[in-house]
């Protein structure tokens, strides 16, 4: 039924614009410092937690029942607790193993992905199962004019609209400002950045603060979608973010959306007219990512390494 594909189409595009927002995180911090952080999809669940905060215990009753005053501010909430755990993170687990071998902050990573979880599920009441998250945009559903219509949530076209509005602004902030050029300057040669007057430091923290606004304005965005939210979203839909950035090319903003895309229509596509149905969407997406990486290592949009002798 053509409904039911574009209506999976739909769903896909939706998914992939969450994805692509969340690995931007992934791709910024491994093109300036090499970094796998895959404590970034926990950065995306505080986010979501932190919005929830702010709409629960800061928010007056007049304010909640007005989407449009309420939006905004759990927005800003979100951003601000990932941006501040983000940067902690970079502070304390990252830093003093600058300069360590590679697997030493690749495990850091992961502890803090685990504590960062626990530290939720611990202190945020109730959060040891799903907690209700409010409508934070116009209630209802939009029907596309296409076929016999298509339906799509007004929360979830807010979701891809602000998601691809954020990657481009992205993409227009490092290539044209004065800090975009400091950024791509350290990502290509560090030592010689600093000669030229740039503070690698300063830099890093940045890149980890742009990361963590991305994902905790998706972390608000997704639980406004779904209504819902659990300290387990943040390692599924991290998964997801690191397999998009692998696949669009790590360190290209670009190909971190246009693989979010890619695997938000795979897993939706997959899990519906696929063999296996949605139990098989996981292998679907990974097949792709193989594939991918046998005939084209460095992703869609990524370059291919050149090393000098």
């Amino acid at each position: 039924m053509l409904s039911t594909l574009l209506s999976q189409i739909v769903n896909g595009l939706v998914l992939g614009s969450l994805i692509g927002l969340i690995a931007l995180g992934y791709t910024m911090v491994y093109g300036i410092i090499q970094l796998i952080n895959f404590a970034h999809g926990e950065i995306f669940m505080v986010g979501a937690y932190g919005g929830l905060a702010m709409f629960t215990y800061l928010l007056p009753t007049f304010v909640q029942q007005r989407w449009y005053l309420a939006l905004p501010l759990l927005l800003i909430a979100g951003a601000a607790v990932a941006m501040g755990v983000a940067v902690a993170m970079e502070r304390f687990a990252y830093r003093p193993l600058r300069h360590a071998p590679r697997l030493a902050p690749l495990i850091t990573a992961l502890g803090v992905s685990v504590a960062l979880q626990e530290a939720v599920r611990v202190f945020y009441p109730g959060a040891t199962s799903a907690i209700p998250f409010p409508t934070v945009f116009v209630p209802g559903t939009w029907l596309i004019p296409i076929g016999d219509g298509v339906p799509i949530k007004y929360s979830g076209v807010l979701l891809v609209v602000v998601s691809l509005a954020l990657a481009v602004g992205l993409q227009l902030f490092i290539e044209r400002s004065r800090t975009g050029r400091a950024m791509r300057a350290t990502a290509q040669d560090r030592d010689v950045a600093r000669l030229m007057g740039v503070d690698p430091d300063r830099v890093i923290v940045l890149t980890f603060v742009l990361g963590g606004a991305l994902a905790g304005i998706g972390g608000v965005l997704y639980g406004g979608y779904l209504n819902n939210i659990n300290i387990d979203m943040g390692f599924q839909n991290g998964i997801f973010a690191f397999t998009a950035a692998v696949l669009g090319g790590i360190g290209s903003i670009r190909g971190a959306v246009v693989g979010g895309l890619a695997i938000g229509l795979i897993k939706s596509l997959g899990g519906q007219y696929l063999p296996g149905g949605s139990a098989y969407d996981y292998v679907w997406i990974f097949v792709v990512l193989i594939a991918v990486l046998v005939f084209r290592p460095q992703g869609f949009f990524g370059e291919t390494e050149r090393v000098r002798a």
